[in-house]
């Protein structure tokens, strides 16, 4: 008697889960649907070409097979590639030349944690052929650490931040002929006093709530200059996306089919698409692999995301995802997003340590 799993009250033998995680991994290699007589050189043990055929017939009735009007072999479907991932899949090690040519990738020296960032999405890509995403950690704990204003020109100032990550962000503005430049001082004196050694969140809260009443004392109208300010805070508190390998996405989309394509790279530029597609994994430590219709759009329904969380302690969480065809090699990415996160922390970690210490 086979022992059996259970999955929305379908019973699958463990010969029934042998032929799917076959079917899986010959279509994932070939592309093309499987056969009973391919799958009996393939399986680890020996049985009929019949009995094949019967149990992929009993695969295709519960959903988990379809046919092609191409071929008469059968192909994964989508709930079948649900239940592989679900209870079969098996990650593999990363091979030890990949392992060596990530730590090669990454190894320079970085003097701003979104150039890691953006490494990493770098790497995935040029590793997988996929398109990869990374989401930098949390912004929450980082802090102002400094604030300059700097005239270039009688028409134009630069605004420049520190932060406690040692990231700098810097903007340049037009000022009007009536703007009246001594003040600047005074101006960058209050926000170091006032804001410096506080949360960006904080900072961007006081901007609204307390910093106007004070600027007050010293310029007439001070509209502008705190849109200016706020539009700087915000810009280096805001969650950091980087996309790598874009064009990969057209090698498995409908090229005759604009709208879509143009739906897809609207999702990769736009923050709030890409954040829908990280949020499983921002909480949850483990790696999710999410479907085609799972992932809320159209245009993305021939396509799956595998995301895994990376932890930098104090310094939060971000997310690293690989975005490609539903075939994907699963057992081949799960184990490199695993090994791949590892290393990604451990090099985030030691770019906060420098600054820890100071």
């Amino acid at each position: 008697m086979n022992s059996a799993k259970k999955e929305d009250g379908i019973m699958l033998s463990q010969r029934q889960d042998a032929i799917l995680r076959e079917v899986v991994r010959i279509f994932t290699d070939t592309g093309q649907p499987v056969g009973s007589k391919t799958l009996m050189n393939e399986l680890p043990f020996h049985v009929s070409s019949a009995t094949i055929r019967n149990e992929m017939a009993m695969l295709e009735e519960v959903g988990y097979l379809e046919k092609t009007h191409l071929s008469s072999g059968r192909i994964p479907s989508a709930m079948g590639y649900r239940y592989y991932l679900d209870h079969l899949v098996q990650p593999t090690s990363v091979p030890q030349d990949i392992a060596q040519r990530i730590d090669e990738d990454f190894g320079k020296t970085y003097h701003q944690i979104d150039d890691i960032i953006e490494q990493s999405a770098k790497i995935l890509s040029h590793l997988t052929s996929y398109t990869a995403i990374t989401l930098g950690p949390e912004s929450g704990s980082i802090l102002l650490t400094g604030f300059r204003i700097v005239p270039l020109n009688p028409h134009q100032l630069m605004a420049i931040i520190v932060t406690s990550d040692n990231n700098v962000e810097n903007n340049i503005y037009t000022i009007d002929d009536d703007f009246d430049t001594s003040i600047i001082e005074k101006i960058v004196n209050i926000v170091n006093d006032k804001l410096v050694g506080q949360p960006l969140t904080k900072v961007i809260q006081m901007l609204h709530n307390d910093v106007p009443a004070i600027l007050s004392e010293y310029m007439y109208s001070t509209d502008g200059l705190l849109d200016m300010m706020d539009q700087l805070f915000k810009k280096a508190g805001s969650e950091k996306y980087y996309v790598d390998g874009q064009l990969n996405l057209l090698n498995y989309a409908n090229n005759e089919d604009l709208s879509q394509v143009q739906s897809l790279f609207s999702i990769m530029n736009q923050s709030t698409d890409l954040r829908k597609l990280l949020d499983p994994s921002i909480s949850d430590d483990g790696i999710h692999v999410r479907l085609g219709s799972e992932l809320g759009s159209d245009a993305l329904k021939n396509y799956s995301i595998i995301t895994a969380n990376y932890d930098v302690g104090h310094h939060g969480k971000g997310v690293i995802a690989l975005l490609g065809p539903t075939s994907m090699h699963y057992s081949q990415l799960i184990g490199l997003l695993g090994e791949f996160r590892g290393e990604l922390a451990k090099r985030l970690i030691d770019y906060y340590s420098r600054y820890d210490d100071s």
